[in-house]
């Protein structure tokens, strides 16, 4: 059995690259990008919201959302999430990567409808069946920019209305109550095509061959693209000291990143305080065509050449140079003429996100815990981000509103340092199967030896 478990698996690390492997790069991306949809969406919703459903009679200002109701509505959908990816990553080693992966699109596909479809006979109502499906959303779980600029244009031209000042009543047509249910009820779209696809495709043939113990079939698994004595649990002192280290770095990190670029994207609303719904979703788009999306394109291209780990220390490094770049001399970028100049030093820490831990946090605890644990173990590293999420979505609104932005950018700037501390206590991995990284080649080695 240890024999051919360790031929599958070899045949696994020499294997050229195939049409499955870029239909399996496509469908784990689908989902990154509902995912990413999902959450970043509700940034430009709120303060659609506000106009709608707190506008007051004689304000200068349009309405805007109470602190503690865009608080609830940024943060509820990351704490779904933190429940989900603990739940789903423990239940994905119980039962296989395809079925639960299936299992959470159909719960966003359902989700995202019913998010679009929040009702009630006030905003107190409306707010509350909001948070409601965004819970459940987020426990199932770039382009909300570009989904909300199609809908705010299409919107605008077929009912255009005068500015705020000009007249306050007016400023928000009727129909505005259909964009935001439109940009929500969008995240259903890619779940569900990801949902058919994934029907498709083979469990991980790792998991078939470690986990369930089937090395035919996974096997034949790949051409379509140990004895349980040697195994130890999560909660054993033979994990901990091989991998306890190694967590604490996956799951610090992840949070540390987490705190500081969700409270980025969920709080560029009131960096862009002053423009709409519309000129917001246009910068924000902006920043990913820019710097978000390259930042990536880069870790694609240099992630097997320079590693993940110096990768997540320079990114944590640079995040760490432009985050106090822009808050020591905050004023100085408020000014009207250095306006792009902040844009351009706000684009780059994104930059250095995506290349840098944005990337390697998510690919990192995927490849160095043992088969049988790995699903639970890059639940926590990632509940643990999403843990950090909350602390952005819920803290930083509040203390954007008690200590100013300036104070916020300077904390932010803190936590990426401890980001890149953190960092050290993660392993390269770089050049290495994943068999190798795990211990787990020892362990089928002896198992093949004991029993030859």
């Amino acid at each position: 059995m240890a024999k051919d478990q360790l031929q599958v698996l070899n045949a696994l690390d020499v294997a050229k690259t195939q049409w499955y492997h870029f239909t399996k790069i496509i469908i784990a991306g689908m989902g990154f990008f509902t995912d990413a949809y999902d959450l970043f969406c509700i940034s430009l919703v709120t303060k659609l919201l506000g106009r709608i459903y707190y506008h007051k009679e004689g304000d200068s200002t349009p309405g805007t959302l109470p602190s503690n109701v865009s608080a609830a509505i940024n943060g509820v959908a990351f704490c779904g999430t933190l429940a989900g990816q603990l739940f789903f990553g423990w239940l994905g080693d119980k039962m296989g990567r395809k079925r639960v992966y299936g299992m959470t699109l159909l719960l966003m596909v359902i989700s995202s409808v019913a998010s679009g479809l929040s009702f009630g006979s006030g905003s107190k109502s409306v707010m509350a069946t909001l948070c409601f499906f965004r819970f459940w959303l987020g426990f199932g779980i770039l382009a909300g920019g570009m989904i909300a600029i199609i809908v705010s244009a299409v919107f605008k031209a077929y009912y255009p209305a005068p500015s705020y000042e000009i007249d306050a009543n007016l400023s928000t047509v009727p129909e505005a109550d259909y964009i935001w249910r439109i940009i929500l009820m969008f995240g259903a779209f890619p779940a569900l095509l990801t949902y058919y696809w994934h029907t498709k495709m083979p469990e991980t043939s790792r998991y078939t061959a470690l986990v369930a113990k089937n090395a035919k079939q996974a096997a034949a698994d790949i051409e379509t693209t140990t004895k349980e004595g040697d195994e130890f649990g999560l909660f054993t002192t033979r994990f901990l000291s091989r991998h306890g280290h190694h967590l604490l770095g996956t799951t610090s990190t992840w949070s540390l990143l987490d705190i500081a670029f969700y409270s980025q994207n969920l709080f560029q609303k009131d960096i862009f305080s002053a423009i709409e719904v519309y000129k917001i979703a246009r910068a924000q788009t902006l920043i990913a065509l820019c710097s978000t999306v390259p930042g990536y394109w880069f870790t694609v291209a240099l992630i097997d050449k320079i590693g993940r780990f110096k990768i997540q220390l320079m990114g944590f490094f640079f995040m760490t140079i432009f985050m106090f770049a822009l808050a020591i001399p905050y004023h100085h970028w408020t000014l009207p003429n250095n306006q792009i100049g902040f844009v351009i030093m706000y684009s780059l820490t994104f930059f250095f996100a995506n290349f840098g831990p944005n990337a390697t946090t998510f690919v990192v605890p995927a490849e160095i815990f043992p088969a049988r644990l790995r699903s639970t173990c890059h639940g926590i590293s990632a509940a643990s981000g999403k843990a950090g999420a909350m602390v952005g979505a819920f803290g930083f609104l509040y203390a954007s509103d008690a200590i100013g932005v300036k104070k916020s950018l300077m904390i932010l700037g803190f936590i990426n340092f401890l980001g890149m501390l953190f960092t050290f206590l993660v392993p390269e991995s770089k050049g290495k199967s994943l068999e190798e990284i795990s211990g787990e080649a020892d362990q089928e080695k002896g198992t093949e030896t004991q029993s030859g």
